[in-house]
């Protein structure tokens, strides 16, 4: 069966499992889209590589992507083979140099790695006609880029749970490049989106 190659789009709330998030990916080139319940941890795992923030202290995908690397060792692909009763199955198509390997994965971690990894994620045609499906969600980026993790966090039925946009406007850029320091070193990481996305406002304007 061929493969389909999907991308990230994004993560949001999930508006059917309380305290859970709904990650969206996209078919390239199509208009169906996968969305795929993943908890808070691995969500938090995906939204801070999209963001490109930097943990003071390694996260577990972080780590696995060390101790693969020391070895030699590479993820070439992330496979999306099954659907099963509600659950994906995925497996990582990794390489040492000489030979490849297959490892099974949630899905949601095999995600994680594919970014940190920077590999292709692939399904087949089977899922998507099971799962997939055609939704509105915020274009991405006019780089090309998924969508701000920041935006997809906000949850417009949590009054004041995001940092406030007009805090930050009264902030000096130095000021909020102190907060965005001071937030990643404390692994806060919803804080230092949104002060991250007001630095990129800025810089977009300037």
């Amino acid at each position: 069966m061929s493969k389909i190659k999907l991308n990230v789009l994004g993560i949001s709330y999930s508006q059917t499992q309380s305290g859970a998030y709904a990650l969206v990916l996209a078919e390239e080139g199509g208009e169906r889209r996968i969305p795929i319940i993943i908890g808070g941890f691995e969500a938090q795992a995906i939204a801070i590589q999209l963001e490109g923030l930097k943990p003071p202290r390694p996260l577990t995908h972080d780590l696995f992507l060390s101790f693969a690397s020391a070895f030699g060792i590479s993820i070439v692909e992330i496979n999306i083979y099954k659907l099963e009763e509600g659950v994906f199955y995925s497996k990582l198509i990794c390489d040492d140099g000489e030979k490849q390997m297959t490892v099974d994965a949630r899905t949601s971690d095999a995600i994680a790695l594919a970014l940190r990894f920077s590999c292709s994620i692939y399904t087949n045609e089977d899922i998507l006609a099971k799962s997939g499906i055609v939704i509105d969600i915020e274009p991405e980026s006019k780089e090309g880029k998924p969508t701000s993790a920041s935006k997809l966090f906000s949850d417009p039925n949590k009054p004041g749970q995001r940092m406030a946009s007009n805090e930050l406007r009264d902030l000096s850029l130095d000021e909020l490049k102190q907060m965005l320091q001071d937030a990643v070193k404390n692994e806060n990481y919803e804080r230092a989106s949104d002060i991250r996305d007001e630095i990129n406002r800025r810089k977009e304007k300037s």
